[in-house]
């Protein structure tokens, strides 16, 4: 099995930060809720960009059950749609922090087989990534403007076989500090057909990511001349690499309000299942829950962060 990361970095609002990539649609067909995709039962993040989780989530997230037999066929060169929701049960009606509220449906379809007990070993190519453009706009305003969906192509020239998409998100919103950015990744089984037989350079995951890369660990409460998304370049079939997505950003030290030893400073996190931080804010901000899995000292207005993408194979 090949393995196809299609991973999305964003910033999110704060209380936006949770999503799950949970329906596929191939060339504007939907293949189905939750149909061929290893989705966990709830939407916690990895933080540790060196664990085995950091692969295809689960570990810490267990996976939904029973998980998903099927296999998208999908013909090399077409255009792929990854969508997003808040919650595992799809849209939430009145749920502001939902990147797409609307109502899906679509048929199911695809060959079952058996999913692969492990992911290990896997090498990854990466097809696409959506970062910072030089309007100051982030791969999330994109993401929200499409209703919570991002759609690239997979290449033409690569090999027939079965592979991992992978999609992964990163919330960017406390990440001033290391484990601070939250992945969020799932992945699709896609049986690819017709296409050539190139073969792209690759990654291993863990590995592709250091925690001291600046697209890992930086502090996005400055102005940032430029966002470097973590990970190789993605893969062209004209054999010439994309560029990178943005320049490269040195990390001054954080604009916001200095913290007293033992206390957290603005939009640091305070709390959250795991944290084993300080709980105490800076004034006058408090702590406040965001998520199960993320509390942030907010100060009025409550910050709305922004957000990345990129997609990789």
């Amino acid at each position: 099995m090949r393995a196809i990361i299609a991973s999305l970095r964003l910033f999110l609002s704060a209380a936006a930060g949770l999503t799950i990539f949970h329906e596929l649609y191939v060339n504007g067909v939907s293949q189905g809720h939750l149909n061929g995709i290893r989705v966990p039962d709830y939407d916690g993040p990895i933080t540790d960009v060196t664990s085995n989780d950091v692969i295809r989530n689960g570990g810490i997230n267990p996976f939904h059950q029973p998980i998903s037999t099927t296999v998208i066929p999908v013909a090399a060169g077409s255009q792929v749609t990854a969508e997003w929701y808040h919650t595992l049960s799809g849209a939430a009606p009145g749920d502001a922090a939902d990147p797409n509220r609307r109502v899906t449906q679509g048929a199911s379809h695809g060959t079952l087989v058996n999913i692969l007990s492990s992911v290990t070993g896997l090498q990854w190519f990466k097809v696409w990534e959506d970062g910072l453009t030089s309007d100051g706009k982030w791969g999330v305003d994109r993401l929200i403007a499409n209703e919570g969906k991002v759609t690239f192509t997979i290449p033409s020239c690569i090999a027939a076989g079965q592979y991992l998409l992978r999609v992964e998100i990163i919330a960017l919103h406390a990440a001033g500090s290391y484990q601070g950015a939250q992945l969020y990744m799932e992945c699709a089984q896609l049986q690819i057909t017709g296409g050539g037989n190139t073969l792209p350079a690759t990654v291993s995951f863990p590995g592709a990511y250091k925690g001291s890369d600046p697209g890992i660990t930086i502090n996005i409460y400055q102005t940032l001349s430029g966002y470097t998304i973590p990970g190789p370049r993605p893969f062209s079939c004209s054999g010439s690499l994309a560029p990178p997505a943005s320049t490269p950003v040195t990390n001054p030290p954080p604009a916001s309000t200095s913290a007293a030893s033992g206390t957290v400073a603005q939009w640091g996190q305070c709390g959250g299942i795991g944290y084993t931080g300080p709980t105490a804010c800076v004034s006058p901000s408090k702590c406040t829950k965001s998520s199960d899995y993320v509390s942030l000292p907010y100060s009025s207005p409550p910050l709305f962060v922004k957000l990345s993408t990129h997609v990789e194979m």
